[in-house]
């Protein structure tokens, strides 16, 4: 099957939600067979995807910069964990390593990660399906401002297209595998 990145939060402080949503994120990829690469670290939202992925018999890949695993963050139970030098080249990796990418509510990195990865996207450097869940409108500001800056010609149409938005995980993993195929 496909190497599936997921972005998400690392903050030890969330809400059980976002952390069940996670867990369950995991543990859908690996029953559909997907290898899960994600950002390496085993705390928050990113700790509970790894573990959900492993809980139901799926392979993990991290990428984390030594300045986390420094931090004692790091997934050590992943199947594989490649340790890069600068959070810039942990992008690169992780868009290397990936067949497509789902994100899932986060903040600041999680969006960092998306930009990067859909950036790089409508510069043609890359054809790999993302998308975006829309859980419980959490993305919903963002979406509204991502159609203005589209009205206001900062953004392309075709460029806002490249996106996808799935209200929920299986319907986002069936978009990623539809896009895939």
């Amino acid at each position: 099957m496909a190497a599936i990145c997921v972005f998400c939060a690392s903050s030890r402080t969330l809400d059980r939600r976002f952390l069940d949503l996670a867990t369950e994120t995991g543990a859908e990829l690996a029953r559909r067979g997907h290898t899960l690469v994600s950002g390496g670290g085993c705390v928050g939202m990113m700790g509970a995807l790894a573990d959900g992925a492993r809980a139901a018999g799926g392979r993990t890949i991290g990428v984390i910069p030594q300045a986390l695993v420094d931090l004692e963050v790091a997934d050590l139970g992943s199947d594989e964990l490649l340790v890069t030098d600068s959070m810039a080249s942990r992008k690169t990796l992780m868009i290397e390593k990936s067949d497509a990418f789902l994100t899932l509510p986060g903040g600041l990195g999680t969006l960092d990660e998306l930009f990067e990865v859909w950036t790089t996207a409508t510069l043609a450097l890359h054809r790999k399906p993302m998308v975006l869940v829309d859980a419980d409108g959490f993305y919903r500001p963002l979406l509204d401002w991502l159609t203005t800056v589209t009205d206001q010609h900062f953004l392309k149409p075709a460029g806002l297209g490249l996106l996808t938005v799935a209200p929920t995980v299986p319907a986002a993993l069936d978009a990623l595998e539809s896009a895939l195929t």
